[in-house]
Order: C-alpha cells, then sequence, then structure tokens
C-alpha cells in the first residue's frame, strides 16, 4: 500500500527578491584570463616557497644560487620554475656576472591580494 502524502503548496517566490542586481561590476572576460594566468603561476609548492625565499632574502632579492638547495630541485628545475614566476610579474630578473638575481615585485602580490579582498 503506497501513502500518498499531502501536496502543500509553496509560498510564492517575488522573483526581484530572489535574483538582487549586482553591486559592483563583475571580473571581465579578459581580467579573468590574465588573472588565471597569473594564479597559475602560484599554484605551485616550489614556486610558493621560491617566492617566500627571495621576499624573505635581504632586499627581497636572491641570486639564483642560492635558490636551489633550499628547494631540493635541480638548477634547470629552478630556473623554469623562476622563469614562470617572472613571467607572471612576481618577480624580476637581472644579470650580474654569471648569475641571474630575482627581485620580488611586490605590486604582483598586491594585486591578488586586493582581488582576493574585494
Amino acid at each position: 500500500m503506497v501513502t500518498m502524502l499531502p501536496v502543500i503548496p509553496s509560498p510564492a517566490v517575488d522573483a526581484a527578491a530572489c535574483c538582487a542586481p549586482l553591486v559592483k561590476e563583475p571580473i571581465g572576460q579578459v581580467e579573468a584570463e590574465r588573472l588565471a594566468v597569473t594564479m597559475k603561476a602560484l599554484a605551485d609548492p616550489a614556486r610558493l616557497r621560491l617566492l617566500s625565499i627571495v621576499a624573505s632574502s635581504a632586499g627581497q632579492e636572491a641570486c639564483v644560487c642560492d635558490l636551489i638547495e633550499p628547494v631540493g630541485l635541480s638548477q634547470p628545475t629552478v630556473s623554469h620554475h623562476l622563469r614562470v614566476l617572472t613571467e607572471a610579474g612576481f618577480l624580476s630578473r637581472s644579470k650580474r656576472g654569471t648569475w641571474a638575481y630575482y627581485r620580488l615585485q611586490p605590486e604582483a602580490l598586491t594585486g591578488i591580494a586586493d582581488f582576493l579582498t574585494a
């Protein structure tokens, strides 16, 4: 035997209350794509460690020679990660003799923080 439950009418839903208007302009497609590339550069544990090491160094600058041993990766792999971080705007690179030095670009981190807290 199947018991039928009574049908309870649902209250009327006001479409205007359900679909509230935006209070600010959402991120556009081009900006979303740019931001995704930037955030993807951070989405790697080795890159986060490298960025942290550079940020923690005197003058927020470090030689590539000082970045290889702390992360436990080969020089070519560290160089690859540093290139990705540089292309994303988190680091700048300067050559001094045979060594490359990487400097933190704080405005890139501020841009990410501003987006996440907006």
